[in-house]
């Protein structure tokens, strides 16, 4: 089978042939570091005076594949997920199993509120919902003479 015909019918393995023949995407210096854009979700942050929200684009997980854990002010976010399917037949055997996983850390700043943190996880979207201490009143400017 000569190289074009193989190119021409890569919708067989779409992601394997298109790769190995693109030669533009599979020898361009950063082919393998888009690696890392295709295992970790996109994630909004927004901030108000009250709390820090983040969305996570994570589709194809449940609720129960997360993990959130925070220490002092560092929050994880990982989330495995395992698949595997077997099918026998008379005349074959197959056997297909995936595993995708990520994990992401923010450094948080001191005002967040460790009680307060609340997750949901609906429609393949993670939100994860930080509140913020209660605002400590600032001490007016004071002006100290030098002696």
């Amino acid at each position: 089978m000569s190289l074009m015909k193989m190119k021409k019918n890569h919708d067989l393995i779409p992601g394997l042939l298109s790769d190995f023949f693109d030669s533009d995407r599979l020898f361009s210096r950063n082919w393998l570091d888009r690696s890392a854009e295709w295992t970790l979700p996109a994630v909004n942050i927004k901030e108000t005076e009250t709390a820090f929200d983040l969305d996570f684009a994570a589709p194809g997980f449940s609720k129960d594949d997360f993990k959130i854990d925070l220490s002092d002010t560092v929050l994880t976010i990982s989330a495995e997920k395992k698949t595997e399917k077997n099918e026998e037949n008379d005349r074959f055997t197959r056997k297909e199993f995936s595993f995708n996983s990520f994990s992401r850390s923010f450094n948080l700043p001191q005002n967040i509120d460790e009680d307060k943190i609340d997750a949901s996880y609906t429609d393949g979207i993670l939100r994860i919902h930080v509140a913020k201490k209660e605002a400590t009143q600032l001490l007016p400017k004071k002006e100290i003479k030098v002696s």
